[in-house]
């Protein structure tokens, strides 16, 4: 099995979060770190590898079969097109642009070139959203008709005090918190086609939305609701209901997506099924069978990484590709124009 070198551009928390699991993946080693930041050259010195100041002198010096883009928002869509230049395979952390014309620009260049790129949204490689999607596909709901959702939870003081931009325009959860749960509700649900919502600052009284009601049409016909606060002394998130991160308290009995289909009902991540047991006995007058599926767990972002070996080693393709990014931005970005004008926004993504 050959060894592939993957760099690392960008040495913050999530950039070192890749440098472990590239440490720790026998089918990878880690190559070069791509910082300009003072804190990098302990960083650097500590893994054993070179130091590069940006992505030019690396690829100038070594070609890497991979590099992982951890950087700034604003740099992914420069740096992932210096990598389709190279010819070298690219995991851009998400999003996957600043904005939508950028990501455009990205779309087009990385599809003419056949790119080997993925966006790290990493919840895709969650086997939890993995089980439902199957649970979905087998027809066990029947026909999906709603979705509930919610993204609520409580960040202390100290993480705006941090990064005061997080209290201004751009840095509410609409923008920062919500593309993950629109990445996961797509992939079990389909396209989403059209949005409203309403945002509110009153607990905070930031210049931002701290809490957002959100309504959902899916290209099925399908609709959603669903609420997000970062304000709310709620489990009622991913994260705190997964059991995939060990960095955030969890609760076994919360769970964060309801689906519900013609047959039945699949709460995630408890994965609680509720289903009519014979076909004529649908109604609200008869009980369900009443099931408990078996939870698959394991690290979301080790998976991602070993799928993103798949995809340097051609054996592969992206399972988020540059388009999915692209379309998660589009959703969310719709649902922030709603949220200002309360309208009817389309998202621009088809069925």
């Amino acid at each position: 099995m050959t060894t592939l070198n993957i760099a690392v551009a960008g040495a913050g928390i999530i950039g070192r979060r890749h440098i472990e699991l590239i440490q720790a993946q026998p089918r990878c080693r880690l190559a070069a770190i791509v910082d300009p930041s003072p804190g990098a050259e302990a960083c650097a010195q500590a893994a054993g590898v070179p130091l590069f100041p940006d992505l030019a002198a690396l690829l100038a010096a070594q070609r890497p079969d991979g590099v992982v883009l951890a950087t700034p928002n604003a740099l992914h869509v420069d740096q992932a097109l210096a990598c389709v230049e190279a010819g070298v395979a690219a995991l851009i952390e998400k999003p996957v642009a600043h904005t939508l014309a950028e990501g455009e620009r990205l779309l087009r260049a990385a599809e003419a070139a056949g790119a080997r790129l993925l966006v790290g949204h990493h919840r895709a490689h969650s086997p939890l959203l993995a089980q439902a999607r199957e649970v979905i596909r087998q027809g066990r709901l029947g026909r999906l008709v709603a979705v509930q959702g919610s993204a609520t939870f409580y960040k202390p003081a100290g993480y705006f005090d941090a990064a005061p931009w997080r209290c201004q325009p751009g840095g509410g959860p609409i923008l920062i918190n919500l593309i993950h749960e629109i990445g996961n509700l797509r992939s079990l649900c389909g396209e989403i086609v059209a949005v409203q919502a309403m945002a509110s600052n009153a607990v905070r009284g930031f210049a931002v939305e701290d809490t957002a009601a959100i309504s959902l049409r899916f290209a099925s016909g399908a609709l959603g609701s669903f609420l997000l606060s970062d304000t709310a002394a709620s489990a009622r998130s991913w994260e705190q209901t997964s059991q995939e991160n060990p960095d955030y308290a969890t609760y076994p009995d919360e769970d964060c997506y309801v689906i519900a289909g013609t047959h039945g009902t699949l709460s995630v991540p408890t994965m609680r099924l509720k289903t009519y047991a014979r076909e004529p006995d649908r109604s609200w007058f008869e009980p369900f069978a009443e099931a408990t599926l078996d939870a698959l767990r394991a690290d979301p972002l080790e998976r991602q990484l070993a799928h993103f070996c798949d995809v340097v080693a051609g054996t592969a393709q992206p399972l988020v590709s540059v388009r999915d990014g692209l379309q998660n931005l589009r959703v969310v970005e719709a649902i922030a124009e709603a949220a200002r004008t309360g309208a009817v926004v389309p998202t621009g993504c088809g069925g």
